[in-house]
């Protein structure tokens, strides 16, 4: 019973993940369903002008929380329904509310016994990113080749303090987020004569390198401290 008490945040996490996919709710976000439901979406919207923006920050938290795969569907449904800045600002609300809620729930239930049972390795692992995680973090958020969900996981088990973890991840899915954005707000022909977006485009030379150079340049005060030490 005190093992339920404790955990009944991540149990009710894994549940709802397990309901979403079985309801087939989870294979739902794709390109084909946007494209239906556009003209539906698009009135909806235009008829609420305050609970559609709401209910769109509530839709993507949940969407992120529970690690569903296809949230930059999400976003660009998001530019094409309240425009690339306005859907990019809730997006961006969405995304990170969904990702500080499934930190929560991992972060104090499993990243202590992950710990215990990582030796001397995930110890070394866990001061690292005590100290510099929000460097760390911001580097890894800042390009989009790394799954979301799986950062996402990966910096709760790593023992990282929520913070630096909100922050780090408020900054770094603000660029590609406006970018998914922007494709959303100039893609409803496109859907409406069924053809998918394409959001390769953010890994195109173009977008990826300044993405790429930013994440350097947040490594920067890690290398500095450590070039300090070594020549103390």
């Amino acid at each position: 019973m005190r093992l339920i008490r404790r955990t009944w945040p991540l149990l009710l996490l894994l549940a709802a993940v397990a309901a979403t996919w079985a309801s087939g709710i989870a294979q739902q976000l794709n390109w084909s369903t946007l494209a239906r439901h556009q003209s539906a979406l698009t009135g909806w919207v235009n008829a609420h002008a305050i609970g559609a923006p709401a209910l769109y920050v509530v839709v993507y938290t949940v969407v992120v929380a529970l690690s569903l795969p296809e949230s930059a569907v999400v976003t660009v449904a998001g530019g094409l329904l309240f425009g690339a800045w306005f859907g990019g600002i809730l997006s961006v609300i969405g995304s990170s509310l969904g990702a500080v809620a499934l930190f929560l729930a991992v972060r104090h239930h499993l990243a202590d016994a992950f710990a215990a049972r990582g030796g001397g390795l995930i110890v070394r692992l866990r001061a690292a990113i005590e100290q510099d995680g929000f460097s760390y973090l911001l580097a890894i958020r800042l390009i989009p080749a790394f799954p979301f969900w799986l950062v996402n996981l990966a910096a709760a088990l790593s023992g990282m303090r929520l913070l630096p973890y909100a922050g780090a991840t408020v900054i770094g899915v603000v660029p590609a987020t406006f970018v998914y954005a922007s494709i959303g707000a100039g893609v409803g022909k496109a859907l409406a004569e069924g053809v998918a977006p394409d959001v390769r485009i953010i890994f195109s030379p173009a977008i990826l390198g300044p993405l790429i150079g930013l994440a350097v340049l947040s490594l920067l005060p890690i290398a500095w401290k450590k070039w300090r030490r070594s020549n103390a």
